[in-house]
């Protein structure tokens, strides 16, 4: 069997930045279970991924366009003190989750406090780096018509919604 679309994909990852920085892994941990074609993982990987079988080992160096996405600086804005009524030790490094202009949650990062001017920056905090990923498929199944119908991946345990 290999990945392709409606299965589900167990992968072993260890992620890295350029200077080799570990930013993210599996490694001794429970691998990584995703529904591929559902947008569950970042574009690169899961193209790098299509047609790969279970043990197969791959290094993958994914472009910013295929990850994260480039960093943009129109997603960083200052606002009102006001706007984080009831939290009483505003510090920078703070997540916050907020509605996007489309309507949907994203979180946001306080990056500075100038006064009651806040500045915040909405890009994800991996956008505009270049991702390495050493990745092992572990395991690899059919999705059931659940899993498809929610876009990703049910436990052992069930799942609700």
């Amino acid at each position: 069997m290999s990945i392709a679309a409606d299965k589900v994909v167990s992968i072993e990852y260890t992620l890295t930045d350029d200077d080799g920085e570990v930013l993210d892994t599996s490694v001794g941990e429970e691998p990584l279970i995703y529904l591929h074609g559902a947008d569950n993982i970042v574009p690169g990987l899961e193209q790098a991924l299509e047609g790969k079988g279970t043990g197969d080992e791959l290094d993958v160096v994914i472009e910013p366009a295929d990850g994260y996405g480039d960093y943009e600086a129109e997603l960083i804005s200052n606002v009102d003190r006001e706007m984080f009524e009831g939290v009483d030790e505003l510090e920078v490094g703070m997540e916050f989750e907020a509605e996007a202009p489309d309507g949907e949650s994203q979180i946001v990062v306080v990056r500075a406090i100038d006064g009651d001017e806040v500045t915040i920056d909405a890009n994800h905090p991996l956008a505009g780096v270049r991702l390495h990923f050493k990745v092992k498929v572990v395991d690899l199944r059919d999705a059931t018509e659940e899993e498809l119908l929610h876009g990703h991946p049910h436990g052992d345990d069930d799942h609700e919604h």
